[in-house]
């Protein structure tokens, strides 16, 4: 049983009008579910050094030039699990889009951002970040 709170952080990295998300695949929680980059902020460790770290090594694209856009409170309940999660704009992205760990992800995809609020297996946190409607920051 989990008896502290993680941090996360999600990266929004946007291209031409759409939003890169993958589609997770996971043992403990949110497998088949679409996500936004990210993972967990290391001891010491900024929210803008984390996102590129995560970001570089899920999908080999380098991002920069970060915006805070929000902050969800997250309670996986039936693993009880517990994040908050910050979410991160990135308003600089270059290279080559390569999923870089198939066994955590089936595939990375651009979305249209208007399309990301009908889909129905979004992940916790994207879910608990549309439903505060950050998702038009």
């Amino acid at each position: 049983m989990q008896q502290e709170v993680r941090v996360g952080v999600a990266v929004i990295v946007e291209r031409d009008g759409k939003v890169l998300m993958g589609l997770r695949k996971s043992k403990s929680h949110g497998d088949n579910t679409w996500q936004f980059p990210g993972g967990h902020l290391e001891y010491g460790e900024s929210f803008e050094e984390c996102a590129k770290r995560e970001v570089k090594e899920e999908t080999n694209l380098d991002v920069d030039d970060f915006e805070v856009v929000g902050v969800t409170n997250d309670y996986f309940e039936e693993i009880d699990k517990h994040y908050v999660t910050v979410f991160v704009k990135a308003k600089k992205v270059s290279g080559v889009l390569i999923n870089k760990e198939p066994e955590k992800c089936e595939r990375w995809e651009w979305i249209e951002k208007e399309k990301i609020k009908e889909m129905r297996n979004l992940f916790l946190l994207v879910r608990n970040f549309i439903r505060f409607n950050q998702i038009n920051r």
